[in-house]
């Protein structure tokens, strides 16, 4: 999967760690509805949409590089007050699906930008409302620096905009098609579908290597347990998302997915120090930055030379960040509302983070006391006015380039590839088989025995939608590894279904419409099931080689 790459920064801030997963559109849907979310993000969103009477000077989106707007954004910088100054370096989050409260969080605080998060959202939101909360939020301040708005839409299991978005896969799946410009064409239409819903910033792509079964957080968000695979599918995600219009963020240095704790319930502690993963776990991070990656996010993670500190609040872990990778971009905290943090510091915990190196204080538990306290702590000596200012004018130069590719995105492209033919072809391709043959006889009926009633419906709905028959005979399928049938499906990482007892088994990595039609078409006998299975773990040798 190597080929070479251009080393361009582009884009801009911030993101977050986990997700919740939601209802996703059908195939048949999306084409129309990608056209009309683009149309209406152009006319709510300040940022994207008004900037296009303004045509860009770029060709390619993923031509937009922050050192081309250093002089403007040290002139946008030169002009704050110091309240203006500390709110430029938090991107706040908050409760409820309150549409003024982010609005009036920028205005106020004068934030840098705020988070998207699921439950700031209805339970199955509309393009429509989508692009209305993001241009609301955008025209709250329409002059300097601009708002980001950020999500995070990994794809898979971190899906915050479930049903207003494009249905995407996780890392793992994208991996497991072991095709680097597929996995490009991928993120490029992810980044164009979150470009036109009115977001900056998507906090992906993943870039931790999971250990597997062990790792409880990363798991299927990472692109596998190779290092050397999962940078090269790292840094094509990474170009993807340049060539979409949005900014990524290479998550979570120094790297969570060997790790046995979840750091939004508390502390994990690497047994590696980062000169030690330098080899291995920093890889997709070192890719990251060759390919243009315009943020790094520190993770929550304790070191071996600091056990009781988060990387977050560690000096060591940024100037390691900065020198490892030779990275000039910009870095931002993991959400600053995790347990892995103290969370009764009042803003405390902000200044320790842009202390330590942090550009971007990423969802503080209270974005006013955090402004505040970084305010104070520029009174007192404890931060310097000087390497603050250093610090928002790397973000703001960041934020600056995006609007930029975000303009030449809404510009049209006749170009563009067919959201819906890009994410067939995705599930086609990543559909993996972990025992039995690549090959299956077909059917033409099916029973679905196991599984979430969801999940089940879904399958039938899929299954009915390539002519299988759904009901009490055929061929047995569960999609759960505990019930027994002739085949069992599974929809999560790979290693969930190592129980079953099925003679057939696939993964799909993912229960969106696409993912689920490729079985259909694979239990019909029209789709032989490509995928290489990207983690290897106790059981995986039953899986054959359908390369």
């Amino acid at each position: 999967m190597l080929r070479s790459r251009l080393s361009l920064l582009a884009l801009t801030t911030t993101l977050a760690l986990v997700g919740c997963s939601g209802g996703a559109s059908t195939p048949e849907a999306d084409e129309k509805d990608t056209q009309s979310s683009a149309g209406s993000a152009a006319e709510s969103n300040p940022q994207t949409g008004a900037q296009t009477e303004t045509e860009s000077s770029l060709v390619d989106p993923a031509d937009a590089d922050p050192a081309d707007f250093k002089d403007e954004a040290a002139d946008i910088v030169g002009e704050f007050s110091d309240d203006e100054l500390a709110g430029s370096l938090i991107i706040g989050t908050w409760e409820g699906t309150d549409t003024q409260t982010p609005v009036d969080m920028v205005k106020q605080n004068h934030l840098g930008g705020v988070i998207v998060m699921g439950y700031n959202l209805s339970e199955n939101p509309t393009k429509d409302q989508v692009t209305e909360l993001t241009g609301q939020i955008s025209a709250a301040r329409t002059k300097g620096q601009p708002v980001s708005i950020g999500v995070d839409q990994e794809g898979g299991p971190v899906s915050r905009l479930s049903s207003a978005a494009l249905p995407f896969p996780p890392l793992m799946g994208l991996a497991a098609t072991d095709d680097s410009d597929l996995i490009t064409d991928a993120a490029t239409v992810q980044g164009k579908n979150l470009t036109d819903l009115g977001f900056t910033i998507d906090f992906a792509p993943d870039s931790d290597v999971t250990v597997g079964p062990k790792d409880k957080a990363i798991n299927v968000r990472s692109g596998g347990t190779d290092h050397e695979d999962v940078a090269e599918v790292v840094a094509d995600a990474v170009e993807g998302y340049r060539s979409g219009g949005v900014s990524s963020s290479a998550k979570h240095f120094p790297g969570h997915g060997r790790l046995g704790v979840d750091s939004h319930e508390s502390l994990p502690v690497s047994e590696k120090s980062i000169e030690e993963m330098e080899d291995s776990d920093l890889l997709p991070f070192k890719s990251a930055v060759k390919a243009g990656v315009p943020m790094v996010m520190m993770g929550h993670i304790g070191l071996p030379d600091a056990k009781t500190t988060p990387a977050t609040l560690n000096e060591k872990a940024y100037s390691a960040l900065r020198e490892t990778l030779d990275y000039d971009g910009v870095i931002a905290t993991d959400a600053l509302n995790m347990k892995a943090v103290p969370q009764n510091l009042g803003g405390g915990e902000t200044v320790e983070a842009l202390a330590a190196g942090a550009d971007i204080a990423l969802m503080p538990p209270d974005s006013g006391a955090a402004q505040k306290a970084i305010v104070k702590a520029m009174g007192d000596g404890t931060l310097e006015k000087k390497d603050l200012v250093e610090k928002s004018e790397r973000v703001v130069a960041a934020q600056l380039a995006t609007a930029e590719a975000q303009k030449s995105v809404q510009a049209g492209d006749t170009d563009a590839k067919d959201p819906k033919k890009v994410l067939t072809k995705v599930a086609d391709k990543s559909l993996t088989v972990l025992k039995g043959e690549c090959s299956f006889a077909g059917t033409d009926s099916i029973s679905i025995v196991g599984g979430s009633d969801k999940e089940k419906a879904a399958l039938k709905e899929a299954a009915e939608a390539e002519d299988l028959t759904v009901g009490s005979g055929g061929t047995s399928v569960s999609l759960s590894p505990s019930t027994s049938a002739e085949v069992a499906v599974g929809t999560a990482a790979p290693w969930t279904m190592r129980s079953t007892s099925a003679k057939s088994a696939v993964t799909a990595y993912d229960s969106n419409p696409y993912a689920l039609r490729a079985v259909a078409k694979w239990l019909k006998g029209d789709l032989e099931a490509s995928g290489q299975l990207p983690a290897e773990y106790d059981g995986s040798d039953k899986a054959p080689d359908c390369g």
